[in-house]
């Protein structure tokens, strides 16, 4: 219920029902070569296989991180559809190479440019939903199910891939993530999607490309959900790389035991993923990121207390809700912060930074976590988590209005534009028709509106 009426379903919208199946099928496909690849690892290094794959991971947030402001940067110039069905189709010509490959340096330049196909195909594509949802509510239901969907999938590929490996070789898993995303291809192809906004960007292509990560950083509340996110990596990354040495080395148990503990973290990320909703519907996004943070730095400090398994369970539980309670709102918030037209590269940039800080606590987590010992690996992390979370909610001020009452110096300046309360100005005939871009004045002016960081509006204005 959102003000007292029931929200319609996000999936009731044919072109988000599309997409979300497109999500779901390509998720299932890169689930199954994500064990296909550790076998293919090993095959190929044998006792490196680790290190083979701890370097691909490395490479695909290299790639995430290099390659989603470009894309994000360039988006609203490309047609949507188009470019989705462009870079799904190349992401199933690349996982149909990997069978064929006969050398560990093939396998990291196939898994670098399939991510890089990722890092531009994710970004806009979450920034395509909230154009298809525009109510908040249903969006927030949408940004609900692909959580789950993440969630799910994370469960759930495993147990397919081990079936599917009793009758087929791992070569087939790759077979199976080229025809997803062939089927993803379809599902976006077949979806009637709105088409980008022309965006009003002053400035070449270094300028369009670096616009998303300078008004990402230039925004309180999502300086705070960066602050979160590297939260929500180093609790993510402890227990990914150290459940099963936790649980093998320290408490003695065995790959049952493992996957179970895995799964508390997953089962606490579902449950906060379905519940948030309705609690968003009568409260502000800050309460429940600051709370994700809050459990995400308790959940990694009480394990420094060496639980033992029945005990670890809800711990994981506790970090897995932290995690959805930071990651599901993220999307109302970069919506709330910018113009329609610049929401690619918003979500782009987002992409890439929350992937920068994965990128940190990867390697943080498996240092610690071995030198040091898991003792010292949970306090630091939990005392990083506590830090972070602390640094949000010093960075999103509790009262955050949408209207801002802020002072424009004089300037001459050329961009795309309309003609609006901020663009009154005389034409000499040759400009064109509108949206278009010519040399123009502003007077200086002190005036109130809905505030986001765009072309006009570089700083946020110090709170009156």
């Amino acid at each position: 219920m959102a003000g007292g009426k029931p929200v319609l379903s996000p999936l009731a919208e044919p072109g988000f029902r599309r997409l979300f199946a497109a999500q779901v099928t390509a998720l299932i496909g890169t689930g199954l070569s994500t064990v296909a690849l550790a076998l293919l690892a090993y095959d190929l290094a044998g006792g490196q296989a680790g290190r083979v794959l701890g370097t691909a991971l490395a490479l695909k947030m290299v790639a995430y991180v290099l390659v989603a402001p470009v894309v994000g940067g360039l988006a609203y110039r490309l047609p949507r559809r188009a470019l989705l069905v462009t870079l799904d189709l190349a992401r199933a010509g690349l996982i149909a190479c990997l069978p064929f490959v006969t050398e560990v340096w093939q396998v990291f330049a196939l898994i670098f440019l399939l991510n890089a196909c990722s890092a531009g195909f994710t970004p806009s594509f979450q920034a395509t939903i909230p154009d298809l949802l525009p109510e908040e509510a249903r969006y927030t239901r949408a940004l609900s199910l692909s959580r789950l969907a993440y969630d799910l999938e994370a469960l759930l590929s495993p147990g397919l891939a081990a079936a599917a490996l009793l009758v087929l070789s791992y070569d087939a898993l790759f077979g199976f993530n080229a025809l997803a995303f062939l089927a993803s291809a379809g599902l976006i192809l077949s979806a009637r999607l709105p088409a980008p906004r022309p965006r009003a960007a002053a400035g070449g292509f270094l300028a369009s490309v670096g616009f998303g990560s300078r008004a990402f950083l230039a925004t309180p509340r999502l300086r705070a959900l960066l602050a979160l996110y590297l939260a929500v990596a180093l609790a993510g990354a402890m227990v990914i790389v150290n459940t099963v040495v936790y649980v093998r080395e320290v408490l003695g148990g065995g790959e049952t035991e493992t996957a179970l503990a895995l799964a508390g973290a997953g089962a606490g990320s579902m449950l906060a993923a379905l519940l948030l909703p309705r609690w968003l519907d009568r409260h502000p996004d800050r309460p429940a990121l600051l709370v994700g943070g809050a459990l995400l730095a308790a959940g990694l400090l009480l394990g420094a207390l060496g639980p033992g398994y029945l005990l670890l369970l809800p711990l994981w539980f506790l970090l897995g809700a932290g995690a959805s309670l930071v990651q599901t709102p993220a999307g109302r918030l970069i919506r709330r912060s910018c113009h329609e037209a610049d929401r690619p590269a918003l979500f782009s940039a987002q992409f890439a930074l929350s992937h920068a800080c994965w990128l940190i606590a990867y390697p943080l987590a498996g240092w610690l976590g071995g030198p040091a010992g898991l003792t010292t690996a949970f306090l630091v992390l939990g005392a990083l988590a506590a830090a972070t979370t602390a640094l949000a909610w010093r960075l999103w001020p509790g009262r955050d209005p949408v209207q801002l009452r802020h002072r424009h110096a004089a300037q001459d300046h050329a961009h795309l534009h309309v003609h609006d309360a901020h663009h009154r100005h005389a034409h000499e005939g040759w400009e064109g028709p509108e949206p278009h871009s010519h040399p123009h004045h502003h007077d200086e002016v002190e005036h109130a509106h809905d505030f986001v960081i765009d072309d006009h509006h570089w700083r946020w204005p110090r709170a009156s």
